[in-house]
């Protein structure tokens, strides 16, 4: 299911027939500036390695380099594939920082990499009702959430039944609190459990002779940690926007 993290794409000059690897962004034949191709990886267009724990400083050093290399106004009076390249690599590479430099954004990235999407499948957690089972079996929800989900429902509908009834706003809002307080606990949680995935694949990525079985567990670890917090994260967005009421 995933690929290795050593595969080389070639990009081919549209100036002179050369090729060159990804990670190169001006012909070494002839010193054009190289059309970009969708190769979709970010760690080799930005030069650094797939980890997940990548130096913030280098990165943007990496970032601003490029940048410079790539603008536009450097291209003004090259040929029309020159600048038409330029504008690609500068678009391509603002979006590679801006997904590498976030740290979740970055994992999410990889999953999709290495053939694990991340993306929450489904509807939204916050449109699930408790008393429908349908909607629950739909949206796919994560089972070690399953159970915060009911109770995060019924706590809104205490909630919004305390408000419609007249009931003061620290009668409710305290319901609230206590109600958030379980799932922040729990979202600190996954956040030092991705961390040490985190690390986990990074020393795994480190020796050449990383075990396959090994790969694919954490990468199945890492995706279910991510789609968890996603969830985890929209039921305290339901909280404020109830607070905010």
């Amino acid at each position: 299911m995933s690929s290795p993290t050593t595969t080389r794409t070639l990009q081919v000059c549209r100036n002179c027939g050369g090729g060159a690897p990804v990670d190169v962004h001006f012909c070494p034949q002839c010193s054009q500036i190289l059309t970009i191709g969708r190769h979709g990886d970010y760690f080799a267009f930005l030069g650094v390695p797939r980890k997940l724990n990548l130096d913030a400083a280098d990165l943007e050093q990496r970032f601003r380099a490029l940048s410079r290399q790539f603008h536009p106004d450097y291209f003004y009076n090259a040929t029309p594939n020159e600048r038409r390249a330029s504008l690609e690599r500068s678009s391509y590479l603002n979006d590679a920082y801006r997904t590498l430099k976030n740290q979740i954004a970055r994992v999410e990235y990889l999953l999709g990499l290495e053939g694990f999407s991340a993306r929450p499948p489904g509807n939204d957690v916050n449109d699930i009702n408790a008393d429908n089972a349908d909607n629950l079996a739909a949206a796919k929800v994560p089972a070690a959430l399953l159970e915060e989900v009911f109770a995060l429902n019924e706590e809104l509908d205490e909630v919004r039944g305390q408000r419609t009834s007249g009931a003061a706003p620290e009668v409710w809002r305290a319901k609230l609190e206590r109600a958030r307080a379980p799932i922040e606990a729990k979202q600190a949680a996954h956040e030092a459990e991705l961390t040490e995935l985190s690390a986990r694949w990074d020393r795994l990525g480190a020796d050449s002779g990383g075990n396959g079985g090994e790969r694919t567990a954490i990468l199945s670890a890492l995706r279910e940690r991510v789609l968890e917090r996603n969830y985890i994260n929209n039921l305290l967005e339901g909280i404020e926007r109830e607070l905010t009421q």
